[in-house]
């Protein structure tokens, strides 16, 4: 009974709340966008990685944002779609520093 009360309220073992691995690449505009959310208690924030392929390596910009979400399929849905957004809108520009990894 307690470790139905343990999971309900975020409790488990660390296993449990292990970080998952960042989800299938989807492409957009000729830039990959990774879905990775951060587990947070019994919730999972929006973050991903949005890549793109140089000559000289892939550069790559971290997200996190404030949305949290129950359900982890949502969140990767939901990071997805926040990932197209933020391509969208700064196009080029995220990766006109040339540093090989950074935030978006």
């Amino acid at each position: 009974m307690a470790s139905f009360f343990s999971k309900l309220f975020g409790g488990g073992s660390a296993a449990d709340r292990a970080t998952p691995e960042p989800g299938d690449p989807v492409v957009h505009a000729g830039l990959v966008i990774r879905a990775a959310p951060e587990p947070e208690g019994s919730q999972f924030r929006l973050a991903g990685l949005i890549i793109k392929e140089t000559d000289t390596g892939p550069l790559q910009r971290h997200f996190v944002r404030a949305d949290v979400f129950a359900d982890h399929a949502e969140a990767v849905d939901f990071t997805i779609r926040k990932g197209r957004q933020i391509i969208d809108e700064q196009g080029d520009r995220l990766f006109a520093d040339g540093q090989s990894s950074g935030r978006a």
